[in-house]
C-alpha cells in the first residue's frame, strides 16, 4: 500500500493558571505537545491504514 506524509494543524484553548502570561503559554507549549495515535487494530484492518510516524512540527502558545 502507499505510503503518503500528510500536514495536520490543529489549534486548541487552554485556560491555565500560572505565575505570568509568558509563563503560562510556554507551559501550555510544553504540556499539550503529546500527540498519539488512538486509532484501534480493528480500525486499521477494517479501514486498511497504519500511521506510521506522528511527529509534531508546531506547537505555539499564545496570550489572548
Amino acid at each position: 500500500m502507499p505510503e503518503y506524509e500528510i500536514t495536520l494543524t490543529k489549534a486548541y484553548t487552554l485556560r491555565i493558571k500560572a505565575e505570568s502570561a509568558e509563563s503560562a503559554a510556554r507551559l501550555a507549549e510544553y504540556y499539550t505537545g503529546d500527540i498519539n495515535d488512538i486509532s484501534t487494530k480493528s480500525d486499521r484492518k477494517t479501514r486498511r491504514f497504519k500511521i506510521l510516524e506522528i511527529e509534531c512540527r508546531v506547537n505555539e502558545g499564545e496570550v489572548n
